[in-house]
């Protein structure tokens, strides 16, 4: 496809709304999702550190 111009572009040739509101819904669901698995993440390592720090007093408790 030729534009003349950025307005030409940005209309789509009269399918703006369906083209920008589904790149616009993708970018959303990305952002959304990578933000899901950094909170996923972060949950999965605290548990983690509060498994490895009741293991260390436990295995202090056994010792003493």
């Amino acid at each position: 496809m030729n534009w003349n111009s950025p307005a030409e572009f940005f209309a789509m040739g009269g399918y703006a709304l369906y083209v920008w509101g589904s790149v616009i819904a993708c970018v959303v669901g990305l952002v959304g999702e990578l933000w899901l698995l950094r909170q996923r993440r972060n949950a999965i390592l605290q548990s983690l550190r509060r498994e490895s720090r009741a293991n260390a007093i436990e295995a202090e408790g056994n010792t003493a």
